[in-house]
């Protein structure tokens, strides 16, 4: 049966139950993980975050939010790259599933620059957050394209300094790929269906532009297409 990526898939993952918790959430989460800092994600979001960082003036810290936080794993690279480079980060993990936010604690225990809430992203409580950047990596793409308009409204609105966005480009060939993922990882059933499903949930780059025309945003975006299949797309309010 062939693989149709013309138009963004409304199928929903079961990662989007956010009352899902137990050892398949967890192992679902470090292996996400995993593949994101073997195929470069972790660095892509970085790179992002150096390039917003280049552009800011000297702040006495900066304060980091992370949206889709999973396991805290960006978090913890961030925390790690600070130290080393004498940069002070004040970083927050925000994700909607409390099982999530509790191991993400669990796993970051030790490293006093992270926090992390269980938040909503679309009730009031994330609109009080204060940060100079915000993050989104692999999360994007949970939402139609109504939310995700109303998400990139408030990362813009709320942010000083900028948003990094790291997520999927849909495609039959990272659909295809994505299989060879499964077996080298030996991925469980919800992290192999669930990841079939982001995929086809993904972005063509011509998508992440017609959000950034229709918030007027176009001239201060950065949309680039990156291996292994993702889309980095920096949005610069300075």
């Amino acid at each position: 049966m062939g693989i149709d990526t013309t138009h963004r898939t409304t199928e929903a993952e079961i990662m989007d139950d956010f009352t899902l918790k137990g050892e398949e959430l967890r192992d679902a989460l470090d292996k996400i993980a995993d593949i994101n800092r073997l195929l470069g994600g972790n660095t892509l979001t970085l790179q992002g975050v150096k390039q917003l960082l280049a552009k800011a003036d000297a702040k006495p810290t900066i304060t980091i939010a992370d949206v889709g936080c999973g396991n805290g794993d960006m978090l913890r690279m961030l925390a790690d790259y600070g130290c080393n480079n004498n940069i002070n980060l004040r970083l927050i993990g925000i994700d909607a599933n409390r099982y999530t936010v509790d191991y993400a604690k669990l796993l970051s225990a030790g490293y006093e620059t992270i926090t992390y809430q269980c938040i909503d992203i679309f009730k009031e409580e994330f609109k009080a957050l204060q940060y100079d950047i915000v993050l989104c990596t692999l999360t994007l793409h949970h939402f139609d394209n109504e939310h995700i308009l109303k998400i990139l409204r408030v990362f813009y609105n709320y942010a000083a300094i900028g948003v990094v966005i790291n997520d999927l480009h849909r495609s039959k060939l990272s659909y295809r790929l994505f299989g060879v993922l499964c077996r080298l990882f030996s991925l469980n059933s919800m992290s192999r269906e669930d990841g079939l499903i982001s995929i086809l949930r993904g972005f063509k780059k011509e998508e992440l532009q017609q959000y950034a025309e229709e918030l007027g945003i176009e001239k201060q975006s950065s949309i680039q297409w990156k291996w292994a299949f993702r889309y980095q797309w920096i949005i610069s309010k300075i």
